[in-house]
């Protein structure tokens, strides 16, 4: 038997099985029960509104830039990060993982832990930047509207 939590207001449980160590800040398995949209958005980078690089080699400002440019993405979807069920890291040093940890923290409110996957890459699509990272959120089936 796992360890199922259900995030209040959602359709997403994220599902611990006992078999695997606990993930910190991340779950194994996330399921979506319920019917809904689903919404990807591409990676983000460290650039601010106006394409300007944020934290020029500093991983935790890069990272905080990047979750800044997640929320917005989020936001415009009409998402919040209780529907986040995945998080896709790529960055340039792996061994830096607890920083990327500690700013995910920031703004992840206590209790979301998506499925996660950070992988570590040679380059990205510019030379400055250190981390990128995409997304995938479940929000619940919007009413059809019906034409008056």
């Amino acid at each position: 038997m796992s360890d199922d939590v259900t995030r209040p207001g959602t359709a997403i449980r994220q599902v611990s099985p006992p078999a695997l160590a606990p993930g910190p800040g991340y779950s194994h398995v996330i399921c979506v029960d319920a019917p809904g949209r689903l919404v990807v958005i591409s990676g983000q980078v460290p650039l601010d509104a106006g394409g300007a690089l944020v934290g020029p080699g500093d991983l935790a400002a890069q990272t905080r830039q990047v979750f800044t440019n997640l929320r917005a993405a989020l936001e415009a979807a009409g998402a919040g990060w209780e529907h986040v069920i995945k998080l896709g890291y790529f960055v340039r040093d792996a061994r830096q993982v607890t920083t990327v940890r500690a700013v995910r923290d920031e703004f992840l409110p206590a209790g979301i832990a998506p499925a996660s996957t950070l992988v570590e890459v040679s380059a990205l699509f510019r030379d400055d930047l250190l981390i990128e990272i995409e997304a995938l959120a479940a929000l619940p089936a919007s009413p059809v509207s019906t034409p008056a």
